[in-house]
């Protein structure tokens, strides 16, 4: 089982995240649509913070909503990330963030599929690393394998 309350401090993470995942996680950025890896991956296993491995999101609830970021239908659990409105760009939206790592993850919408719930959450892939299901338990994530059962 993992710790996940650790996250390094600013100089470790800019040193280990690339560009675009330090400017995502820890600036709020926005990656461009449909650039990346995981838009399209439909692989079998667990997304976590790229920035504390916390785990967020299950393949199973993942959906291709054609927006060009990965779309889910709902994390792990709710107490898993932290939602809060955003009025930036003069829109309000319901930003997306992980509770630990306190990493901007992206945004949720309540235009996602119906028998999934309605729930969209639009997350950037530079907050994300995926865990293929036959490494869950070497990585440390065992907890979570029984999920894909259910």
């Amino acid at each position: 089982m993992k710790n996940f309350e650790i996250k390094e401090n600013d100089s470790e993470l800019k040193k280990r995240l690339s560009k675009i995942e330090y400017d995502v996680t820890q600036n709020s950025a926005t990656e461009a649509p449909f650039t990346s890896e995981y838009c399209s991956s439909d692989e079998k296993g667990l997304y976590v913070d790229i920035v504390t491995g916390e785990p967020l999101f299950l393949s199973t609830q993942k959906f291709d909503s054609g927006c060009g970021w990965p779309s889910f239908s709902k994390p792990i659990k709710d107490d898993f990330i932290e939602c809060s409105t955003d009025t930036k760009y003069n829109m309000k939206r319901t930003e997306v963030r992980s509770k630990i790592g306190d990493s901007h993850l992206g945004h949720v919408f309540d235009d996602g599929p119906i028998e999934m719930g309605g729930l969209r959450y639009c997350i950037n892939g530079a907050s994300l690393r995926f865990i293929p299901f036959e490494d869950l338990e070497k990585e440390g994530y065992e907890e979570y394998i029984e999920l894909f059962n259910k």
